[in-house]
């Protein structure tokens, strides 16, 4: 089990005047609502340095400070939801994730998440995330696909946090974005915090809360203008930091929306080539295992809905690039070349 651990949180302008325990519900670390309630009815959340009931009004600039117990699984259920692993040992589990499924509980997804399969696949877990999170190291959004890890132990998943910390693990997503980008490479270093508008986006910010995130592309493939859009580039993306929708507001920022987009692009489905989620997929990943010491690789194809939309604009290809070409190679043989 790992120890309590505490949250401290400022109120901000576009929470004051919610009750205590709907805005303790929101913060990271706490499972549910009901979550909340438990914490403000065992004394475990002071308001400005003094308890207060769940029903009190905050104020902006209030200071709450939240005190989380040591993880128990909380209200986690395990659930029956296939999981498609690509590899496991008693440390880790490297799997696909498909587009619907969210990782971890939060609000408006207290079931059915990634962490409830897990849960339900693997005998232990690691805790050093939280209670809401076991076994994860990194997240993909709900309609993102592709290649995750995941630790089975407090050991592993402190590793693989650290490998991820330093740069270790290679990570890579192919995206098609809109409109032509002309250089072969690219590089986004934007800080990113929370859209002072929509709170539900990351936007590019100079705020001291913002946090660095660093995003490389490779063009693959390019596209000419269609009928309805202005053409689209093929990418790949590397992670170099792990911002909550980096390369989805990354893209965004040098006005390259990823297509299909709801959140960040324009919403225009004939544009979007007729999909409802992103396009983005974790397709390459590669780290060294922390305690075997081997060099791990994966490579997982296109799921056949983005697959099938690349295809459907090939006649409007502009060739592609000596990147492209290699992660053709790569593709088909199930590894980097």
């Amino acid at each position: 089990m790992s120890g309590p651990h505490h949250v401290d949180h400022h109120v901000r302008a576009d929470e004051a005047g919610k009750r205590l325990d709907v805005v303790v519900g929101s913060l990271d670390g706490i499972v549910s609502r009901s979550s909340a309630q438990r914490l403000i009815a065992d004394g475990l959340v002071q308001v400005n340095g003094a308890p207060a009931s769940k029903r009190h009004i905050v104020r902006a600039g209030e200071r709450l400070d939240v005190e989380i117990p040591p993880y128990d699984r909380g209200d986690l259920v395990p659930e029956d939801i296939p999981l498609d692993v690509r590899f496991e040992d008693e440390h880790l589990i490297v799997l696909s994730k498909p587009a619907g499924l969210v990782v971890h509980p939060s609000q408006g997804h207290w079931s059915g998440t990634l962490v409830h399969a897990l849960l339900a696949h693997a005998d232990e877990l690691g805790t050093l995330a939280g209670e809401d999170r076991p076994g994860i190291v990194h997240r993909l959004d709900k309609d993102t696909t592709g290649l995750m890890m995941v630790a089975k132990t407090d050991a592993a998943q402190a590793a693989l946090s650290e490998a991820i910390k330093v740069r270790s693990i290679d990570r890579r997503y192919l995206a098609l974005v809109h409109g032509y980008i002309a250089p072969d490479t690219g590089l986004v270093d934007v800080p990113l915090g929370r859209d002072v508008r929509d709170r539900m986006k990351m936007a590019a910010s100079e705020a001291a809360s913002a946090k660095q995130a660093v995003t490389t592309f490779k063009v693959l493939e390019r596209f000419s203008t269609g009928r309805y859009d202005d053409g689209f580039t093929f990418i790949e993306c590397k992670l170099y930091t792990g911002r909550t929708h980096q390369i989805r507001a990354h893209m965004a920022y040098i006005k390259h929306p990823v297509v299909g987009d709801q959140l960040y692009g324009a919403r225009r489905p004939k544009a979007d080539l007729g999909l409802e989620r992103q396009f983005l997929h974790s397709y390459s990943l590669s780290f060294e295992h922390p305690f075997t010491g081997a060099r791990l690789e994966f490579i997982d194809p296109l799921p056949e809905d983005l697959a099938s939309r690349l295809a459907a604009i090939s006649d409007l290809s502009m060739g592609r690039t000596a990147a492209g070409d290699g992660v053709v190679v790569a593709l088909a043989a199930g590894r980097r070349p």
